[in-house]
This record gives structure tokens, C-alpha cells and sequence, in this order.
């Protein structure tokens, strides 16, 4: 288990914070840790909703919504990442940060992503 205090666990967190922030002040101007996540948000809530059908983008728990907007993005648009190491850190923030049922909803939504997608894990 990582700790903590892992820097690319804290910046996460402030990703994840700040994405859920924004989902309450959609006019504003989106900071620049985001604005990427932001730009290409259609093409991320698109493979979110194909990835969790029994549950529409605008009823997903705010935080859980944060955190995979954030996860996805890591997946198909950055990709400096591996998928296994994604998907753990986007459990430990739902676990951290969202609800009992955040982790398992997360990990079932981002694993489905990973198969569309087909991302070798």
C-alpha cells in the first residue's frame, strides 16, 4: 500500500477536489490542472456513461463522478500512466473520499473503460 504522503497521491487528491468543485461553478474558468480534464469532457462522460448505462452522468455520485473524470482522462487522454496503477488510485480515493459504495462502483466503471478501450493493463 502506498502511503499518504505520496506526492502523485496528493496532487490527485487535488485534482480530484478541485474537479468536484467545479461541478457546482460550472462558469467559472477552470484552473490549469483541470482545464485539460474539462476540455475533453464530452469524450470522457461518453465512455463514463457506456461504461456505467444503469447510471446517468448527472445522477453519479459528485465525488465519484470527480474521480472517474479524472481517472479517464488518465487513461485514454494522457496515458503516462499504467492502467493497474490508475485504477488503484482511483479506489483509494473513492474509498478516502467517497462513499461505501464508491470503491467497488469505481473500479467496475474504470475496468469496463479499460476493456473498451482496449488498454493493456
Amino acid at each position: 500500500m502506498k502511503r499518504k504522503s505520496d506526492p502523485r497521491h496528493l496532487k490527485r487528491i487535488k485534482i480530484m477536489q478541485e474537479l468536484f468543485s467545479w461541478n457546482f461553478h460550472i462558469k467559472s474558468k477552470a484552473k490549469s490542472y483541470i482545464q485539460e480534464i474539462t476540455a475533453n469532457l464530452g469524450v470522457i462522460d461518453s465512455l463514463i456513461a457506456k461504461c456505467a448505462p444503469d447510471r446517468p452522468i448527472d445522477k453519479i455520485n459528485k465525488i465519484d463522478l470527480a474521480i472517474l473524470r479524472l481517472s479517464v482522462c488518465e487513461l485514454i487522454i494522457k496515458k503516462d500512466t499504467p492502467p493497474k496503477v490508475v485504477i488503484d488510485e482511483a479506489v483509494e480515493l473513492g474509498k478516502e473520499f467517497g462513499s461505501d459504495s464508491s470503491p467497488g462502483f469505481v473500479n467496475g466503471v474504470l475496468g469496463k473503460a479499460v476493456q473498451i478501450e482496449n488498454i493493456i493493463t
